[in-house]
C-alpha cells in the first residue's frame, strides 16, 4: 500500500494535528504526515511535531504582509518539495485565495467546531449556547472558496448540557474532533470518498447530515 503524503497547516498549538499524527503512527493508515506547515513561528504545534519526529517548516505570513498571493505561493512550494498529496487545516487561521483552493481541489480537508452549515465562522460555542441549541459538534469538510462551505465528509455530534460554559462545551467538541478528523483522512487517502453535485459519497453513499446524528452519550 502506498500511503497518502500529508502536509498538516497549523497556526497554533495543533491538537487535531496531534490527533492525525497519532493515527498515522500505525502503519496499516493509509496516509502520513510528511510535514507540518506554520504560518507562525511560535505555533506551539510546530514543537509537538517536531517531538513526533515530524519535519516542520514555516512560512510566516507577516513577511507577505497583505499579499496573500506571495504567501500562497511559499505554501505551494513547501507542498511540491515534500511532494504532499493531501492538504489538512488543523487550526489553521488564514483564508486561501479561491486560486489555491482550485489547485488543490478534493484535496484540502478543514476541521470546523460546529454541524456545518450552522455556526459558520468563528466562536463557535458561545454561539451556540446563546441560541439554546441542544446538540453541537464537529464537522470534517472539503475546502471551497467560500468560508466552511465545502462539502462534508464526516461529522460527529455531542450534547449540550444544562450548566455548560464556552469552555466545557468547547473540550466536549474537541473530543469528537480528535476522533472524526483521522477518520476522514483515512477515508479520503484510501479513494473512497467522491464528490458529486455538491455531495461527499463514501463508498458511493450519500454522507447523513447533521439532522441525522445521534450524539455521543453526555
Amino acid at each position: 500500500m502506498t500511503r497518502k503524503r500529508v502536509a498538516v497547516l497549523i497556526s497554533g498549538r495543533g491538537s487535531n494535528m496531534a490527533a492525525l499524527i497519532e493515527a498515522a503512527k500505525d502503519k496499516s493508515y493509509p496516509a502520513e504526515i510528511a510535514v507540518v506547515i506554520s504560518n507562525r513561528p511560535d505555533a506551539g504545534g510546530l514543537l509537538v511535531a517536531k517531538a513526533a519526529d515530524i519535519l516542520t517548516e514555516v512560512v510566516d505570513h507577516t513577511k507577505a504582509g497583505k499579499d496573500r498571493a506571495q504567501f500562497e505561493n511559499g505554501v505551494q512550494a513547501v507542498l511540491e518539495k515534500h511532494r504532499i498529496d493531501l492538504v489538512c487545516l488543523a487550526g489553521f487561521m488564514r483564508l486561501l485565495t479561491p486560486e489555491f483552493v482550485k489547485k488543490w481541489q478534493w484535496r484540502i480537508l478543514n476541521i470546523h467546531p460546529a454541524l456545518l452549515p450552522a455556526f459558520k465562522g468563528l466562536d463557535t460555542h458561545r454561539r451556540a449556547l446563546e441560541a439554546n441549541a441542544r446538540i453541537h459538534g464537529a464537522t470534517v469538510h472539503f475546502v471551497v472558496p467560500e468560508m466552511d462551505a465545502g462539502p462534508i465528509i464526516a461529522q460527529a455530534a455531542v450534547h449540550v448540557l444544562s450548566g455548560d460554559s464556552a469552555e466545557i462545551l468547547a473540550a466536549r467538541v474537541l473530543k469528537a474532533e480528535h476522533r472524526i478528523y483521522p477518520l476522514a483522512l483515512k477515508l479520503v487517502a484510501e479513494g473512497r470518498v467522491r464528490v458529486t453535485d455538491g455531495r461527499c459519497l463514501i463508498d458511493g453513499v450519500p454522507t447523513p447530515g447533521a439532522e441525522s446524528l445521534t450524539p455521543e452519550p453526555p
